[in-house]
């Protein structure tokens, strides 16, 4: 595909071959962290969810910029225990679906929030500008390989498995995720786990 020699339409195959096979990789990460995140996580070290945030909010920073989505971060400390990855990938997934599934316009923005919550909890809150969803179709979202309005799909940036590995984080760390329309579109979607 890279020789000179090579025509157009080789060229062109080439290119298609390895986005597929990007995709595929994308969609086996997702399924392997997916089946890793369904069991209860034993070896539990003290986490932060606020630098967790912080970090999160660093790193997508340039998706953001190129998507037009602005991000605000209040990283209030939430202290817990468990895997720092599968809390950082929680939190990703998280603020990853507010920008993708956003206003593209210049309009649009994403809030990232942690911070403690009554019963001994800690909580992560990302609310996002978007298109309206309808209550019915939210808890669709958590499912594999899920879009709004039944839409199964894997695309180019994503397999599909966001949501379902962020509840499957959470449930493993004793918690939860729950979502709800945003009153002018979007989501807000707030993770629950135990305070440390």
């Amino acid at each position: 595909m890279h020789r000179r020699s090579a025509s157009a339409d080789v060229r062109q195959l080439g290119e298609s071959l390895l986005e597929i096979n990007a995709r595929h990789e994308r969609l086996i990460s997702g399924l392997l962290l997916l089946a890793r995140a369904e069991h209860e996580v034993t070896d539990r070290s003290p986490v932060d969810l606020a630098d967790i945030v912080a970090h999160v909010v660093a790193q997508t920073a340039p998706e953001a910029a190129q998507e037009k989505v602005q991000v605000y971060e209040e990283a209030r400390p939430a202290p817990t225990t468990g895997d720092a990855l599968l809390l950082e990938r929680l939190v990703t997934n998280l603020v990853e679906n507010g920008i993708r599934h956003n206003l593209h316009d210049g309009t649009g923005w994403v809030r990232v929030t942690s911070g403690t919550a009554p019963g001994g909890k800690v909580t992560v809150t990302v609310t996002n500008t978007g298109p309206a969803v309808p209550p019915y179709d939210v808890q669709e979202l958590f499912k594999p390989f899920r879009r709004l309005n039944g839409e199964r799909t894997v695309t180019g940036r994503s397999a599909g498995l966001g949501l379902s590995i962020v509840r499957s984080v959470a449930r493993a760390h004793g918690g939860d995720v729950t979502a709800h329309p945003r009153e002018g579109g979007g989501l807000v979607m707030t993770a629950v786990l135990p305070r440390h």
